[in-house]
């Protein structure tokens, strides 16, 4: 089948997925008292996630840029900032599709060497965004980490009946695995073992190096401490994030709202900054689910988090989720559309 329908299908169906799950997190919603709320809601506190949001996007512009210059020293921190930009507004409509183009968008932009060549070439950027999401994921661990460990009390159970119930018995995913670890290692022992008997056998050995240096690269940054801290601000960012949505229902005034909701968003009045830390964990597990955007996804794990913990209505909870959501929504549609704009003109 030709690769362009292939995507085409695939575009299709994870959009399916997306319109599902708002379908059943909306269907019980009562809009009028949804957009109540949302009105009386205090939006200076979500014009402020969303200038955290854009300030993010920088930060990792800047911490991606840490992994780019082993490879090519002439990195500049704008062209990583518009990368990430685009990036995330490409993956509004196309899940995943943004990783490749911010991958073209800093080859494109590199410098050129000896013989002409790009330094930082399509493959080893791709590495670098492969461990760019592995830093990622460690960094979401010691979240988890930290959630479970000062928290137990509050959030143990949670965890328990929803993702550790979930990984027990799961001895044939880890041996799927373990399997797929040692065919990726064998191919690679094939392809360095026979990187000199024919062309196709060099080109996909050229590959895997080039993929390997890009993974490599952070082994060779300088200021490694420098990286730590980029981590350590993004995160907070992201935690900060989901606090000014919580405090932007609090405190709202209850006229215009129903009796019943007036007393579920009182339950949103009692929420602090650890509870900001762990609605922020359950919305970064929203992304594993490839859907456009986060959308329909994030709805459902934050407003179920908030029911399963806080017994906050569902309802209730998918205003928080759509502030939080369509707020950074926005905020990458605005950031992507300015960093085109940026590289339209400048070319």
């Amino acid at each position: 089948m030709d690769k362009k329908v292939v995507n085409i299908l695939k575009y299709i169906l994870w959009g399916g997925v997306a319109i599902v799950l708002l379908y059943f997190s909306f269907r019980s919603v009562q809009w009028s008292d949804f957009a109540a709320a949302l009105a009386a809601c205090r939006w200076g506190w979500v014009i402020v996630s969303m200038l955290l949001g854009a300030l993010v996007l920088y930060v990792r512009g800047l911490r991606w840029r840490m992994q780019l210059l082993p490879i090519d020293p002439s990195t500049r921190a704008l062209t990583c900032w518009n990368a990430y930009n685009i990036c995330m507004m490409v993956n509004l409509v196309l899940p995943r599709a943004g990783e490749v183009v911010r991958c073209g968008y800093v080859t494109s932009h590199s410098a050129r060497g000896e013989r002409g060549n790009r330094l930082a070439t399509l493959d080893k950027v791709f590495g670098t965004v492969v461990m760019d999401r592995i830093w990622d994921a460690l960094s979401l661990l010691i979240v988890l980490a930290l959630l479970l460990s000062l928290m137990w009390s509050r959030f143990g159970a949670f965890f328990e009946e929803n993702i550790f119930s979930g990984l027990s018995g799961k001895a044939g995913l880890a041996w799927i695995v373990a399997g797929g670890a040692l065919l990726a290692a064998l191919g690679v022992y094939l392809s360095w073992r026979f990187r000199n008997r024919g062309r196709l056998w060099g080109r996909i050995w050229s590959l895997i190096k080039g993929v390997g240096d890009g993974l490599s690269s952070c082994l060779r940054m300088k200021q490694g401490w420098l990286f730590i801290a980029y981590t350590v601000v993004i995160w907070g960012l992201y935690w900060l994030m989901c606090a000014t949505v919580m405090w932007s229902l609090q405190g709202i005034s209850p006229e215009g709202l129903s009796p019943e909701m007036a007393a579920s968003l009182e339950k949103i009045n009692a929420l602090g900054m650890s509870d900001a830390l762990f609605l922020m964990f359950a919305g970064a597990l929203s992304s594993i689910v490839p859907v456009p955007g986060g959308f329909g996804a994030f709805h459902t794990v934050v407003a179920g988090a908030l029911l399963s913990i806080y017994g906050i209505p569902f309802p209730v909870g998918l205003i928080f989720a759509t502030l939080s959501h369509e707020s950074q929504v926005v905020t990458d549609a605005l950031c992507g559309a300015v960093s085109y704009a940026y590289e339209t003109l400048h070319k």
